[in-house]
């Protein structure tokens, strides 16, 4: 079934969301983490996104304690991007009990990272996280942008090997003013023995509505963070959407 995906960003160990992956429009939470990720877990959650914001622009991971913390906590799947650039790293990660790897500018800077990933991990745990900017590729925590499109980059990712993604419209991102469900669209055709998760845009029940009219089938789920944390949506709500569609 389509899954709802809560987010967890994290910045000095604390939970908040930025509004188009802008660091100066920044939003803290009160909840911590480890009981945010608690939460959605007794909510129904089959998987927590977490994103390392910290991490994203260091360029290695920062809040890794707060990571391992969360792990130990739930017993779902969780996903880490942010910071991730290095092998080494990588097996930090893994090593702190996250699930699954997402990749976004190692994908860009080091190739040879994601073949040496591919060849020493399953093909299960790596994810390649492609953030876009006007359909380009951004990259160092969204700060610059690349000269590489997104199918561009998905087409070689998904040669090489790669099946799973998450396409994160930067534009829409923190707005909840609806998925760019084009863009979503036409990344599930490119990959399309490939899961793919949307990302950006989900403000009302009714945004859900909208993924699954496009009835792909390797779309799996959508990430949402900001309106979840606003209470503008809420976790059950948006997991009857699904369950009313279906």
């Amino acid at each position: 079934m389509f899954k709802i995906v809560p987010a967890i960003d994290i910045i000095d160990g604390q939970c908040v969301r930025l509004e188009q992956g802008d660091y100066s429009r920044q939003t803290t939470y009160n909840s911590s983490p480890v009981d945010m990720a608690k939460e959605w877990q007794d909510l129904g959650a089959e998987l927590i996104h977490i994103v390392d914001l910290d991490a994203a622009k260091a360029g290695r991971p920062i809040n890794l304690e707060v990571v391992e913390a969360i792990c130990n906590t739930v017993s779902i799947p969780c996903e880490l991007g942010g910071g991730i650039r290095e092998f080494k790293d990588a097996k930090r990660v893994l090593e702190a009990g996250i699930s699954r790897l997402i990749l976004g500018s190692a994908l860009i800077k080091n190739p040879l990272l994601t073949e040496r990933l591919l060849e020493d991990l399953e093909v299960s745990a790596i994810v390649a996280g492609l953030d876009a900017k006007d359909g380009m590729i951004a990259v160092h925590g969204w700060l610059e942008k690349s000269n590489v499109t997104v199918l561009e980059i998905a087409a070689d990712l998904y040669e090489k090997g790669i099946r799973n993604f998450i396409y994160t419209d930067i534009s829409t991102d923190g707005m909840g003013t609806g998925p760019n469900c084009p863009a979503q669209k036409e990344l599930c055709e490119a990959v399309p023995e490939a899961q793919v998760i949307a990302s950006g845009g989900i403000g009302t029940d009714d945004h859900i509505t909208e993924l699954l009219e496009l009835r792909l089938d390797n779309l799996e789920g959508v990430i949402v963070g900001k309106a979840l944390y606003d209470k503008k949506v809420t976790f059950q709500g948006l997991h009857q959407k699904v369950i009313d569609f279906n």
